[in-house]
Order: C-alpha cells, then sequence, then structure tokens
C-alpha cells in the first residue's frame, strides 16, 4: 500500500435541484461521481476544482464555499476529498472530456440513489447530502502560501 494520502477535489454543482455528475469508466465498469480528481503539484485546490470540472465535464464553475474534508481509508489506498460547492458559469459543448468519463449526468438526489450505476465510493452521497443539509464553510478558511 503506498502510504501517502492522494488528495483530491469534488465539484457540487446545482442547476435547480439537479447536481452535475460524471460517469466514468474505473476498473472495467461504470461509476457514478462528483467532478473530481487530483490536485496537481504546484496548483491550490481552488484552481485544481475549476480545472477538473471543466476537463471531466466541459463546464466552467466557480468555487463559493467548501462543504467539507473528507477521508476515505481504503485497504490499498487513503484519499483525502475536499469538497466544494461551485456555481455553473458556462457549458462548452464543443470540448472533449477526459478519457475515462463516458459522459455527464443531471440528478437530484432520488434519481442518484436509485441510479442503476453505481457510485464510485460512499462520498458520492456523503458529500451531497452534506451540501443538501447546509454543511458550508467560507473559502478564506483554505490558507495559501506561494513560494
Amino acid at each position: 500500500m503506498n502510504d501517502t494520502p492522494h488528495l483530491t477535489v469534488a465539484a457540487i454543482v446545482a442547476q435547480g435541484d439537479r447536481f452535475l455528475f460524471v460517469e466514468e469508466y474505473v476498473g472495467g465498469h461504470s461509476v457514478l461521481n462528483q467532478p473530481a480528481g487530483h490536485v496537481d503539484v504546484g496548483e491550490s485546490v481552488l484552481c485544481s476544482v475549476t480545472r477538473e470540472t471543466l476537463e471531466e465535464t466541459a463546464c466552467d464553475v466557480r468555487p463559493l464555499a467548501l462543504t467539507g474534508i473528507y477521508q476515505l481509508l481504503l485497504p490499498h489506498a487513503h484519499f483525502v476529498r475536499l469538497a466544494f460547492h461551485c456555481e455553473f458559469l458556462a457549458f462548452h459543448p464543443g470540448r472533449k472530456l477526459d478519457t475515462p468519463i463516458l459522459r455527464t449526468h443531471w440528478l437530484n438526489r432520488d434519481e442518484l440513489v436509485g441510479h442503476l450505476i453505481p457510485h464510485r465510493s460512499p462520498l458520492v452521497l456523503k458529500t451531497l447530502d452534506d451540501h443538501l443539509a447546509g454543511r458550508s464553510y467560507p473559502l478564506e478558511i483554505i490558507g495559501a502560501v506561494v513560494q
């Protein structure tokens, strides 16, 4: 097991009562996830969430608040996920999506829970439920020092 935690970000993007999800091909099957991915070296978490969302959904977003910080502890890996409530800004219909992404979906909570495609991890529903419960922290709690 790699004992270094993987720092990841996820975007919670709403339009009315529907939320933006990606269907991605992982481990030989399709799964649902928020637009999400790893933070690159030298990249802020806010830049990372906007970049990952654009790459996976062809949508521009702006982070508005931090919904929460989550850990996913698996036998083979450790993930730390920062989930952000993001505002939808624009869709770029001609933009190609990242290779593992099959398509995007706009789903409400009930549709997500009842969907035939499984969630990538328990964090998908947990972060959405926390958002729907009103969990929201100002972005100013994220300090960054650039050298």
